[in-house]
């Protein structure tokens, strides 16, 4: 009872009344009567202060103190609350007790991330597992095949010698497309920059995979103004693969007799690339996590279509390299647009802009 506020508060009330009571009694004109009022006065005074200082501005404070630390200890820190203290606070336990918020927000936030961190690296060993796995037991079962006698049969051996081939290059994709996605995180891959046309560019792109999408019947079509230069500053190579990608993919994911339009349009500043097409479609739940590495739509129907998984991922670090980004649109049985945006060259808006005033 003693340590607690009220104990300490009547203590020292009581310490408090007999010393105003003994200075008021050196004096000879104090009567008992106001000597007895001085010390009930300064008592209950004293009493009241003490006690609601030592309740609200002490012992309240290290209440929340402890109660911080033992969720800290326990490290239940989900319902902890940013609680801004100001500098100017009376109570320097109160201070403390901001500081201590502070500090389990920030391991709050530390757990968290480490937490997303583990999960992200749990499923990314499982999905390079999976994906290693695959090429490399296609490829043993070839080879043990024809080590148990297939390989006497001519026709049979290069048969499964093509397919083991096949597995071993998907394999040398797989692990080419990793380092590259490594190397681009890591930022040992640098830029050169170069000035060409975009237009041209995506004509190569096109024209490299029409023969894949005769096959599916798909017809891909260039939609720019046939006159206009779209010159840009940029990694030729690597926008080259960013076109290759998108196309590839909007073609791969299409249905038979599909249509893919690779739009390009110009701003004051921008020239703006949309790749179009009208297939399956992306859910809206899948959106925000397909430029993860080895994230697929549909795994089952992605595994047929074959890709590393890895693509949309390069295709992300290769724009954030020309401090540009990759944007999506889509609608389940509709289609997707993916778009992103390259400078347009200075020289080239000057050239185009004489020309329009030239032909006024």
């Amino acid at each position: 009872m003693l340590t607690g506020s009220r104990g300490i508060s009547f203590i020292l009330a009581i310490a408090i009344a007999s010393l105003v009571m003994a200075f008021l009694s050196l004096i000879p004109s104090t009567s008992m009567t106001v000597l007895w009022g001085a010390l009930i006065l300064a008592f209950s005074i004293s009493y009241l202060l003490i006690n609601i200082t030592l309740e609200f501005l002490v012992y309240r404070e290290i209440g929340n103190i402890y109660n911080l630390l033992d969720k800290i200890q326990k490290k239940d820190l989900s319902e902890i609350q940013d609680k801004s203290i100001r500098s100017s606070s009376l109570s320097p336990l109160r201070k403390i007790n901001s500081v201590i918020n502070s500090y389990a927000l920030a391991r709050q936030r530390e757990i968290e991330t480490l937490q997303k961190n583990a999960e992200f690296r749990r499923e990314f060993i499982a999905d390079i597992s999976h994906e290693l796995k695959t090429p490399i037991f296609a490829t043993q079962g070839y080879i043990h095949t024809l080590l148990d006698g297939a390989i006497d049969d001519k026709q049979v051996r290069m048969k499964f010698l093509k397919k083991a081939a096949k597995s071993l290059d998907s394999l040398d994709h797989l692990v080419q497309d990793l380092l590259t996605l490594n190397q681009m995180e890591s930022g040992v891959i640098k830029f050169t920059f170069t000035e060409f046309d975009l237009k041209e560019l995506i004509q190569e792109v096109i024209e490299e995979l029409e023969h894949k999408a005769s096959k599916r019947e798909v017809t891909i079509k260039l939609d720019a103004e046939p006159q206009k230069g779209y010159t840009t500053v940029a990694d030729r190579q690597k926008i080259y693969r960013v076109c290759q990608n998108l196309i590839f993919n909007a073609v791969k994911y299409n249905h038979n007799g599909g249509e893919v339009i690779v739009g390009i349009k110009t701003s004051k500043n921008q020239i703006q690339v949309d790749v179009k097409d009208n297939g399956l479609g992306i859910p809206p739940e899948d959106l925000k996590r397909i430029f993860e590495r080895f994230y697929r739509v549909e795994k089952s129907r992605s595994k047929e279509k074959g890709g590393t998984g890895l693509g949309l991922a390069i295709v992300k670090h290769i724009l954030e390299g020309h401090k540009s980004k990759i944007s999506v649109s889509s609608t389940v049985g509709k289609g997707s647009i993916f778009s992103f945006q390259l400078p347009l060259e200075k020289e080239k808006k000057v050239q185009d802009k004489e020309a329009t005033e030239a032909k006024a």
